[in-house]
Parts: C-alpha cells; sequence; structure tokens
C-alpha cells in the first residue's frame, strides 16, 4: 500500500523548534519556544541534526528540492526574480501523479515545477485556497483582529483556514488514491508584526538575552525581532498540528510519511538567509512514518535537501528520475539506529548565486560554494569585489547619515538589498559608528575575502576566518580540493563555464517586462484569493 505525503515546508524557517534544544549547548533559542508537533513528529520517527539546504534563498533552494540536483543545474530555476523552469525537468511531485498514481496538491507557496508549471506559486489545478491566504501573514492578521476577538479567537481564525484548505484538498481527492499535499506557509519570511512574538506568544524578548549568535548585537531591538520570528515559528507548528490532527481524525495519519522542513535560515538578520554561513543554511528537519520509520530516532548524517526528491520517489514506489543527482534517504530512514548512520554523508555542499535583482548595480550575482563538514565550514567568495549583501548605497561610510529608521526597517531597496528589510537591520545602520558595533557591522555588511575557513569547535558562531592561519592550511587545502572536485563533477558553470552563464543575461540582467506579464495572471489570482480571505474575516 502506497503511503500518503505531507510535506510541511514553511519559508525562512531555520533551525528553531524545541526538539533541538537538547542538542545544542544552553543556553540556546531553542529552550525558548514550544513546538509540540514538531517534536511529536521527531520522537515518533526521526530528527535529522545536519540538514542544510542546498541554497539559501527561496528559488534555487525549491528548484533544487524538487528536482533532486544542484540549484545551478536547474537553468533559470537557479535564481529568484527572473526564474523560469524548464519543464523538461522531472520534479518529485509531478512524477508521482505522472508515474505513481497520486493526487497532488499544495496550499499557500510552493513553486512552479512542483504543482503545475510556469506558474510562480504552483497554479489553479493544484492550488486548495479556499479559504483563503492570510496565514501567510500570521502575525498581522491575528494582531488586526485581537481587539475584536481576543488573542485566542484572532488565531482561531487562522487555524481555521488552514484546517479548511486541507480539507477541501482531502475532500478533493478521489476515493482510495494516495496523495501528496504540500503546506507551504509563509509567515516566516518577513515581515511580521513587531511585538507580536510577546503579544502572541508570551516570548519575552529580553528572555534572548545571550542565546544570540555572538555576530549580532546583543540589545532589545535585536531581541524583539528575533522574538518575533520565532512566534511565527510557533505558528507554523500550529499549523503543523492541525494538519496531524486532520489526518488522525480520517484514520490516514499511520498511513502517511510526513516530512517537516524549511527553505533556509531567519530573514532580516545580517550573515542569516542569502548567506552560507548555518544560521543560512542549516533547517529543521524531522521525518515520521510508522512501519518504516523507528520511532525516537536521531540522525547525525549530513543532508541536503535536494535529498528529499529521489526520498520521495522511492517511498511513492515510483522510479528515481536518472537526472537526479542527489542520494535518496531511505536507506537513513529505514535504519533502526541513531548516529552517525553512512560514513560517506559527512558534508554538504551550499552555494548562492544571485537573489534580488536589483541589490548589485549591474544586475550581478554574489557567487559562494561553501563545504560544510563536521566541525568545519570553508567557503570560497569568487568575486570578492563585490558586496555580500548588496550596494551599500554610500553607508559604507561610517560617518554618512543613516536613510529613515522606519523606512530602512520596510524596504530591502534602501542598501543591501540582498538583506532583508528589518528591525534588526534598521539599528545596526543607525548605530554602526559605535565601538562595539562597528565590528559586528563590517562582519555583516563589509565586503569578504575569496577564502573563508572557520573552525566551530572553537568558533562556534563563525567569527574567526581562520582560511590566511599556517596551522589550518592543511584543512583548507584538503577542503578546497574536496569542494572544487564535487563542483567539477556536478558540472557547475562557475568552474566549467567561461564566462560564467551567471555572470550573463538572462540570469544576470534586468527582469524584462515580457516576464511580469507572464506571471501577472496568477500573480493576480493569488492577491484576490488574500483578498477574499480578508474580507470574509
Amino acid at each position: 500500500m502506497k503511503p500518503n505525503i505531507l510535506f510541511a515546508f514553511a519559508d525562512d524557517w531555520g533551525r528553531y523548534a524545541s526538539a533541538y534544544a537538547p542538542h545544542q549547548a544552553s543556553p540556546n533559542l531553542n529552550e525558548l519556544i514550544h513546538t509540540p508537533h514538531f517534536d511529536r513528529v521527531a520522537s515518533e520517527g526521526a530528527l535529522f541534526r545536519n540538514a542544510l539546504v542546498p541554497a539559501p534563498s527561496c528559488t534555487p533552494c525549491r528548484s533544487s528540492l524538487l528536482s533532486g540536483q544542484y540549484f545551478w543545474q536547474t537553468g533559470l530555476g537557479a535564481i529568484l526574480v527572473g526564474a523560469v523552469w524548464d519543464p523538461h525537468i522531472p520534479t518529485f511531485p509531478l512524477q508521482l501523479e505522472a508515474e505513481g498514481g497520486y493526487f497532488i496538491g499544495y496550499s499557500y507557496k510552493v513553486w512552479s515545477p512542483g504543482l503545475s508549471l510556469n506558474a510562480p506559486y504552483g497554479g489553479k489545478r493544484t492550488r486548495f485556497h479556499s479559504a483563503g491566504i492570510r496565514y501567510n501573514q500570521f502575525s498581522h492578521m491575528v494582531t488586526a483582529k485581537v481587539p475584536e476577538l481576543g488573542v485566542d479567537g484572532a488565531k482561531q481564525l487562522m487555524f481555521d483556514e488552514t484546517r479548511d484548505n486541507f480539507r477541501g484538498f482531502l475532500d478533493a481527492r478521489p476515493e482510495g488514491q494516495p496523495f501528496c499535499y504540500w503546506w507551504g506557509p509563509t509567515n516566516t519570511h518577513r515581515t511580521w508584526e513587531q511585538g507580536s512574538g510577546k503579544a502572541l506568544w508570551n516570548i519575552e524578548p529580553d528572555d534572548l538575552e545571550g542565546r544570540l549568535p555572538a555576530f549580532l548585537p546583543d540589545v532589545h531591538e535585536v531581541r524583539e525581532d528575533a522574538a518575533d520570528y520565532l512566534g511565527e515559528c510557533q505558528a507554523v507548528d500550529h499549523g503543523l498540528g492541525i494538519l496531524l490532527a486532520e489526518l488522525e481524525a480520517i484514520g490516514e495519519l499511520d498511513n502517511t510519511l510526513v516530512v517537516v522542513s524549511g527553505d533556509h535560515g531567519i530573514p532580516g538578520m545580517p550573515r542569516a538567509k542569502c548567506n552560507l554561513y548555518d544560521i543560512g543554511c542549516e533547517v529543521a528537519l524531522a521525518a515520521r512514518w510508522p512501519g518504516t520509520i523507528a520511532p525516537g530516532r536521531v540522525i547525525d548524517d549530513f543532508v541536503n535537501l535536494m535529498d528529499l526528491a529521489p526520498t520521495l520517489c522511492e517511498a511513492g514506489g515510483i522510479a528515481v528520475p536518472g537526472t537526479m543527482s542527489a542520494r535518496s534517504l531511505m536507506p537513513l530512514l529505514e535504519s533502526p539506529e541513531s548516529g552517525q548512520l553512512d560514513p560517506e554523508r559527512d558534508f554538504v555542499v551550499t552555494g548562492r548565486e544571485r537573489h534580488v535583482h536589483m541589490a548589485r548595480e549591474g544586475f550581478l550575482p554574489y557567487p559562494q560554494r561553501a563545504l560544510r563538514e563536521h566541525g568545519f565550514i570553508y567557503i570560497v567568495n569568487f568575486e570578492p569585489d563585490r558586496w555580500p549583501m548588496g550596494d551599500p548605497k554610500g553607508l559604507d561610510d561610517l560617518s554618512a547619515p543613516a536613510p529613515d529608521y522606519d523606512r530602512l526597517s520596510k524596504d530591502s531597496f534602501v542598501a543591501y538589498g540582498d538583506l532583508d528589510a528589518s528591525p534588526t537591520k534598521a539599528w545596526m545602520i543607525h548605530n554602526r559608528e559605535q565601538d562595539d558595533v562597528e565590528p559586528l557591522y563590517q562582519l555583516g555588511f563589509g565586503k569578504r575575502p575569496r577564502e573563508e575557513l572557520y573552525d566551530l569547535s572553537k568558533d562556534p558562531d563563525y567569527m574567526n576566518n581562520v582560511a590566511t592561519d599556517p596551522q589550518y592550511e592543511p584543512v583548507r587545502a584538503r577542503m578546497e580540493a574536496r569542494l572544487l572536485a564535487i563542483l567539477e563533477e556536478q558540472n557547475d558553470p562557475r568552474l566549467m563555464e567561461q564566462p560564467c552563464r551567471f555572470e550573463l543575461e538572462p540570469y544576470a540582467g534586468p527582469v524584462t517586462e515580457e516576464y511580469y506579464k507572464a506571471m501577472q495572471t496568477e500573480w493576480v489570482d493569488e492577491a484576490q484569493d488574500a483578498k477574499r480571505g480578508v474580507d470574509a474575516s
């Protein structure tokens, strides 16, 4: 009997769940949040301690995950704005539908190759949004309704929306047909309501003191920003709990492979999203499948999220397409053991090209590749003369006046366009001249050398680059050789093409009017869905 597949995949959700708290040095952020439903999936199945994304940017990560290939192997799916999917590349949901007889669908965000071709967030055929898409702005929507309904009543509106969307999908499924459902909330993507972590989830910002990574200023404004994000993580967990409860109610939970994860780390924080450091690439990952995954297992193997594509094909009883260069996780899932199971899974390769197309003059990318192993991160910045987070617009001059604080909190393109607008970004720009802030500002916003190497056993927050330290030369040389060999084996254009395609149009260059016109219909449909949901509330 083929299992159903529930894939819960939250936008910008890093490794933040209470199940991880015991596996990290204390004090840590995961000690402050409560995610009972993710924790249930982990305790009744397997928890992955070393899952990383192939790219810390939404579209390339999703392109990689869906196709089971490195992002640079997905054509124009390798970039964010301007992405176009190549329909000749197989993706696991469409393969499950065509080859495995699965009924497929989604709510909230996916990406075109998964559930409908050439639509930015899926398509009408597989979209189940009958109750709306307000969950994507969870803290904003709930806060607006609190005066009328109170906190619990306002939250319930969002929970009912997720339940009704899922029920719509289940009701549409032909009787006896296995399903693959993608639940993709974006509430962990900015923006969120300032102060909502405390107001909606009782997360006290100053309880985060001493828990932030060393590259972030440990001040109230940054703590509050992080607390608000943790609140959104808890909202994701509540939505997951609703899906589990619905499956339990219809007797389908134990015949469902449940996989829960996110597409990269926290947005709007320096060195996080759009960066190859751990805070940008590490994500939560847990899987539950009674009878196949023994409960209570903790897996230390390094996992690239693109490995999920062949895994889900195999779980659904179909052949893994030959285009998928990723490796199925089924041997790890089926093992009864915990710890490091496959000695060859001791690394993950991550990378980045273009995120926001307007971040740099000339629409150029910031090309990076990294090798993450137990104890070390090695990063190559192929164009160190470019600004990693986008052009500073004069803010590299510490004496230059900072733009309006509120504008910096809301408009990413004021400066450093590859770093989402946020209160943290605004605070650091406004305080960058302070003696204790300036070094952190340079780490987060400044240019970087061609090579970076961090010894995580001594420097868990990757503050001290030892790439030029003679003591670490054997490690640097070994990791460089290993990374470049993998990139060559996987035909990475950064090594294998001169000039590299990512430096040329349409990969680099303005997003054309024709592209926007082609996407307008789907965007308008999504906007109308959202508006109907707001009006109905």
